[in-house]
């Protein structure tokens, strides 16, 4: 079974095995300005902070 692969960027068929998963290399450096830029974030949540964990230990 054979699936075509597409670009995440301009969703046009990515054949080319020199940018895959990019169709091509406009789209990689779409990509990684993108991630230059911070628009790529993968969301974090944080917890209370804890006064014990931010002391260190006394001798």
């Amino acid at each position: 079974m054979t699936t075509k692969k597409t670009c995440p960027i301009c969703r046009k068929a990515a054949e080319e095995a020199r940018y895959r998963p990019f169709c091509s290399k406009r789209c990689a450096d779409v990509d990684l300005q993108r991630w230059f830029a911070g628009s790529y974030a993968v969301p974090a949540v944080e917890g209370p902070d804890r006064e014990d964990d931010e002391t260190p230990p006394e001798a």
